[in-house]
């Protein structure tokens, strides 16, 4: 883990400048893991050329599936046993309704779009399904499927040096599935996201190094000579200067960190996103962390291309009525505040906002006034990327079992996120490990109603 001793500045949640600076995703040393180096040898390898213009996606997770008739179709029609507590609330799109838990997002609806009718997911709680498109066991034997960020880390590569093309906020769960970063599969370790609060790749430590002396190359330098070096088979250390520099550049740079840091932001908008607190239901799930939301804007405004977060714990098998009215309102301040603050930077028409789970929630209420797994039929919530907004997608029957028009595949959503990102689904591949070229997904037709 690098430790570099500095003034003690609060973050979002908690975290002080401080433990920031302890970056274990910036390792270079030998012991265990891939440092950054590998990372940046193995993005300037590839030979995909850059775009011009930086596009980017934020993919919200809400981990445990969240009950898509309480939040965007609510079913009036329905018997007691299945429609549940909501009401209906109109929306800035004439004939849209969704959930009253959301009128932030009612206001805004221009600015969104709602699919309710997503298709093909599996009855696993799993966010891998929505960081990749694919079952955590599909090509398990060679690896994996690749997430949507490592994808873009490899044939996008970095908007620039000192700024990883992959960051995860997701922290820690006790249901690790729930805090799924996403995963680099078959493509290998050196395209895995950055952590900014998680476990080093390797372990790291420059003794006696200030942040007064960053600036200083030869004071790092200088640092690394105490390092004990080991060798290692991957044979990082041969050659590794000049993505030591790179690597270096991230520190130095104070890019990333800034980019991390809320002090820096205005407090007028750290008050727009809110702060998600208390962090009711959240027992071994995610809590939710609103400013997460804000800091994937500034990272993406730093240049980072794929941002992850996981928000909340929605797996409603009791109260799930309760659930809703906390997490909800939370998610509609957090959501609209990013979309309202990307668009007033002119970061909207290029960045992909997309929200949702693993699958959805049973039409009919339990006798613990909850829903339990429903994968047959899920839903999602868009914004950004050049999208065509202000419409609902897709419907399901009277109690919500089913898709009854336009059904949409899930990883028909992640073909839009490529295709939005610039990246066309239908004619890039990648390498698996035994030299087979690979399609992202396999259903690489974009919603058509969204271009």
């Amino acid at each position: 883990m690098l430790t570099l001793l500095g003034p003690t500045t609060p973050y979002c949640d908690g975290l002080s400048r401080r433990t920031f600076l302890k970056i274990g995703g910036l390792s270079m040393s030998a012991v265990g893991g891939v440092g950054l180096p590998t990372i940046l040898r193995a993005e300037a390898a590839s030979t995909s050329p850059k775009k011009s213009r930086q596009r980017a996606v934020i993919n919200v997770f809400l981990a445990g599936g969240p009950p898509h008739q309480d939040l965007w179709e609510i079913k009036t029609e329905a018997p007691k046993e299945i429609r549940g507590e909501f009401n209906p609330i109109s929306t800035k799109v004439p004939g849209i309704q969704i959930g009253e838990c959301f009128p932030r997002i009612a206001a805004m609806m221009d600015k969104f779009a709602i699919i309710r009718s997503v298709e093909g997911c599996v009855d696993n709680h799993d966010g891998y399904q929505c960081m990749s498109g694919w079952p955590r066991r599909d090509s398990v034997s060679i690896g994996g499927r690749p997430s949507i960020g490592s994808i873009i880390a490899k044939v996008q590569g970095p908007v620039e040096p000192s700024i990883p093309p992959f960051v995860a906020l997701a922290d820690h769960t006790s249901h690790m599935e729930w805090s799924e970063p996403g995963s680099p599969g078959f493509l290998g370790s050196a395209y895995q996201p950055f952590r900014p609060n998680g476990q080093g790749m390797a372990d790291l430590r420059l003794n006696g190094v200030t942040l007064d002396r960053l600036q200083d190359r030869k004071a790092l330098l200088k640092g690394l000579d105490h390092l004990k070096r080991s060798a290692d088979s991957s044979g990082m250390l041969a050659g590794m200067d000049a993505f030591s520099n790179a690597a270096f550049g991230v520190l130095t740079s104070n890019k990333l960190a800034d980019a991390l840091d809320l002090s820096k932001e205005d407090p007028r908008i750290v008050a727009r996103y809110g702060d998600g607190k208390p962090y009711n239901f959240q027992y071994d799930g995610a809590p939710t962390v609103n400013h997460h939301l804000l800091i994937a804007r500034r990272l993406v405004e730093a240049g980072v291309r794929c941002v992850t977060l996981s928000y909340g714990r929605w797996d409603s098998h009791g109260d799930n009525f309760g659930l809703v009215r906390d997490h909800g309102p939370k998610l509609d301040q957090a959501v609209t505040a990013l979309v309202q603050d990307l668009d007033e930077r002119g970061l909207l028409e290029t960045t992909t906002v997309v929200v949702w789970g693993e699958f959805g929630r049973s039409p009919r209420i339990n006798k613990a006034a909850g829903r339990d797994h429903w994968s047959r039929v899920s839903c999602a919530l868009l914004a950004g990327g050049g999208m065509r907004t202000g419409q609902a997608i897709g419907s399901t029957n009277r109690l919500g079992e089913y898709a009854v028009s336009r059904p949409v595949h899930i990883q028909q959503i992640v073909s839009t996120i490529y295709a939005n990102l610039g990246i066309d689904p239908n004619t890039t591949t990648v390498t698996d490990p035994t030299g087979r070229p690979r399609y992202f997904v396999d259903v690489r037709e974009p919603v058509h109603e969204l271009a």
